[in-house]
């Protein structure tokens, strides 16, 4: 297995890394349009950024300020090598656990978010012409 690390990023300091990732996973492969992948929320978010061994970033997600996690990305060459659960992991155990913490999860991921204990709740709905499913996780 490769080498990477789990960090707490500031919006300010590594937002071009952040929105590097975000670009290439949501708007190139998942071609959501740009205006609702930058919302104007991301300031007053917290962000994790995971890194290779060379500091190159490889994935994040961020936590607004509300409980909702989102914009859980991994670069396609570093998918299915426990990236994405150690970005989760690492979220759940930097915040408080009384904390509610619900996300919209894309279909093919609600099986990932349920590994963590978030429950679906009601239809399935779309996001950027995306199957989702509201999730919720209550400690």
């Amino acid at each position: 297995m490769k080498f990477f690390r789990i960090r707490e990023a500031q919006w300010d300091q590594d937002q071009q890394a952040l929105m590097n990732i975000r670009q290439q996973v949501f708007i190139t492969e998942q071609k959501v349009p740009a205006d609702l992948e930058w919302d104007g929320l991301d300031n007053t978010a917290r962000h994790w950024l995971a890194e290779d061994g060379g500091q190159q970033a490889i994935g994040c997600v961020r936590l607004l300020t509300d409980g909702r996690i989102g914009r859980m990305a991994v670069v396609s060459e570093w998918r299915k090598q426990g990236v994405g659960s150690a970005l989760l992991q690492t979220l759940l155990a930097q915040i408080p656990a009384k904390q509610r913490l619900f996300l919209h999860a894309q279909s093919q991921v609600v099986g990932f978010y349920q590994a963590f204990g978030f429950i679906s709740q009601g239809d399935v709905f779309y996001e950027a012409h995306i199957e989702h499913h509201y999730m919720s996780r209550h400690e």
